[in-house]
Order: C-alpha cells, then sequence, then structure tokens
C-alpha cells in the first residue's frame, strides 16, 4: 500500500538525521536557547529581513496555534478564521479550551477576504449589543489552505490593511509553508509574511522534519513574555536543540524551498494525469494537495494499492478526494500511481 492521503507519512529528511546524529552525544542549555536553535533564527530571520523580529521552535502545529492565539487575546476575544480553518475543524476544540471563541468566516475554497473581516470587526461594533458578545480580536489563516489555495500577496496586503486599521493581529498559520513558496505562481516571500503579519509559522513537521514548527512574531507585544505561554500551553521542548537542529538544516542552503518546489512538481503532474482521464478538481490548488473528484468505481480501484482521503461529497454519487504528496514522495511511487489512474480509470 502507498500512502498518498497526508504529507507526514514519512520520518525525516536524510540531512536532519544525521545531523541529529552528528550532535547527539554534544551538551547544550535546554529549552531553545542552545547555539544551534540560535543559529536557526538567525538563518530564518535573514531570510525575513526582519532582525528585530523573533523566532521560537515549538513541538507542533495545534501547541503553536494554541499558544499564540492564547497570548494574542484578553479573556472576552475571540480569533476570526475561515469555517474551514485548522483551528475551527482540525484541532479538537483546542483554542476553546484556552477560553477563547474561534469566530467562523464564511470562506472561498478555504480563503477568507479583506472585505468579510472588515464587515466582521466593523458589525461587531456597531451592534448596541456588543460589549455582550464575544470581541473578534485576532486574524487566523493559513496558507496553503485546508484546500491547497494560495492567497496572493495582494490579497494578504489588503487583509493586512484591514487588520492593521482595527489593530487586530494577524497570524498566519504556516504548516505546509514550504509547499506555498513552492508552489508556481506563488509571489508571497518570507520577507512579505514578515512586513505584512504579526506572527506567522514556518511548518517543518509536514516540510521534512521530524516534528516541530517555527513561530516568527514580528509584533513585539505578542512576542512578550512570550515564553512563558510556550511553557504553559505545552509546546516547550526540554532538549530543544532537537528542533533547531532540524531548521538548521532546512534553512542552511534552500532546502526548505527545494521540498516544497518538488512535492509541488510531483502533485501538478499527478494532477495532469487524473485531467487526462476527464476527472476534473474541485478546485484550483497549485501546491501539493490535489482534489479529484471521482466516482465510487474510481474510487475503490485505487483504494485497492492507495491510501488516500474522502474530502467531501459532490453529485451523483460522486466525492471529492484528497492525494497529497511530500517532500519525500518517491518519484518511482508517483509513476505507479499515474500508471494505475490511465489504466483503472
Amino acid at each position: 500500500m502507498l500512502h498518498f492521503e497526508c504529507d507526514y507519512a514519512e520520518g525525516a529528511h536524510p540531512r536532519i538525521l544525521e545531523r541529529l546524529a552528528a550532535t547527539n552525544l554534544e551538551q547544550t542549555d535546554g529549552y531553545g536557547v542552545d547555539p544551534h536553535c540560535q543559529r536557526a533564527r538567525e538563518l530564518i530571520l535573514a531570510q525575513c529581513q526582519a532582525p528585530e523580529a523573533d523566532v521560537h521552535f515549538l513541538v507542533g502545529g495545534t501547541q503553536v496555534n494554541t499558544a499564540i492565539i492564547a497570548a494574542g487575546l484578553r479573556p472576552w476575544q475571540g480569533v476570526l478564521s475561515a469555517a474551514s480553518g485548522h483551528i475551527n475543524v482540525h484541532e479538537t476544540g483546542a483554542v476553546e479550551a484556552t477560553g477563547h471563541k474561534v469566530l467562523a468566516l464564511p470562506h472561498r475554497d478555504g480563503k477568507v477576504w479583506a472585505e468579510a473581516i472588515d464587515r466582521a470587526v466593523s458589525g461587531h461594533y456597531a451592534d448596541g449589543n456588543a460589549e455582550h458578545m464575544v470581541q473578534p480580536w485576532m486574524v487566523y489563516l493559513s496558507n496553503p489552505t485546508e484546500y491547497g489555495t494560495l492567497y496572493t500577496k495582494a490579497e494578504l496586503t489588503a487583509i493586512s490593511q484591514v487588520c492593521r486599521r482595527w489593530r487586530v493581529p494577524l497570524y498566519v498559520d504556516g504548516a505546509r509553508l514550504g509547499y506555498a513558496l513552492g508552489a508556481a505562481g506563488n509571489d508571497l516571500f518570507l520577507s512579505d509574511y514578515a512586513a505584512l503579519c504579526d506572527a506567522f509559522t514556518v511548518g517543518g513537521t509536514k516540510v521534512g522534519a521530524l516534528f516541530g514548527e517555527a513561530l516568527v512574531i514580528t509584533s513585539p507585544e505578542l512576542n512578550r513574555d512570550f515564553r512563558y505561554t510556550i511553557k504553559q500551553r505545552g509546546g516547550m521542548l526540554a532538549k530543544g536543540r532537537l528542533l533547531g537542529i532540524q531548521f538548521e538544516v532546512l534553512f542552511e542552503d534552500g532546502l526548505y524551498q527545494a521540498l516544497g518546489e518538488k512535492a509541488d512538481r510531483q502533485a501538478m503532474a499527478l494532477r495532469r494525469a487524473f485531467e487526462e482521464k476527464d476527472c476534473a478538481m474541485l478546485l484550483d490548488s497549485r501546491t501539493n494537495q490535489q482534489f479529484p473528484i471521482l466516482s465510487r468505481a474510481q474510487q475503490a480501484a485505487l483504494a485497492e494499492k492507495y491510501q488516500f482521503s474522502y474530502w467531501e461529497p459532490v453529485a451523483e454519487g460522486r466525492g471529492a478526494v484528497r492525494f497529497c504528496t511530500s517532500w519525500a514522495t518517491a518519484d518511482e511511487a508517483l509513476e505507479r500511481l499515474m500508471a494505475d489512474i490511465r489504466t483503472k480509470l
């Protein structure tokens, strides 16, 4: 059985494992204040062109999301998110468990837009009962979205302008950021995220690391005492160098970007294989997540040899499914899948 259901089925890039083994018996300070974490910070911030920002390394995506959202909100405030956003549907109420409500917004293929955010915030203050309701005070985006779609620089700029007008923090969940950076047509770079957002993550778990996420914070207000929040929310690793070493490897010579580009190229080849068999796509994703619409018989034919995710029903017994390529997807495995698409569908 070959796995295409997610982009974190494998372990870590071999260069990371080699570096972890080579440094295994080093003695360093713990909790992310070691030389490896410091060098990884410097490498990431150099690409962000934001030397005044800070970088924190946390153990996983849910811990990052809950920590930064809890740090940015007062007890009566909530976070705006696409209804399909990861914090709203895939984190078991982790944000709500911190005492903050996720305020769901309508979306288009996983994306929210500046006007909807503006209406949500302005509508709150225009309501005579505003003080009796949860106050919208942070905006959560993911890029790529849950649907593999991408924000453009113009879209993110417009959202950033709305957030700054209302003095609402903007946070971008970049769990799959490598696949956004590597996508054809992408016009957002790390320096743009640093300029437009108050905080964003550089995902490791889904882009070549064993585990871990790097959180870039550009807002001094959010960054103040943030390490306390990391500890309280279970995101701090005692052997913090294990996180630093991984991001050190990913960012020292362009490996992170290369891994994203490779997976995206494979996803585009997979998409073409489906389209050549007249399989429509649910939406236009340029990243490593692809959503072909298949009949039940077609799904069953591929399920004999491949793992993939059912996404949503469409019509007439057909449904959208998700196939993911990853930093580790072998060309041979992809060729086998595409050959079966050509012969079995």
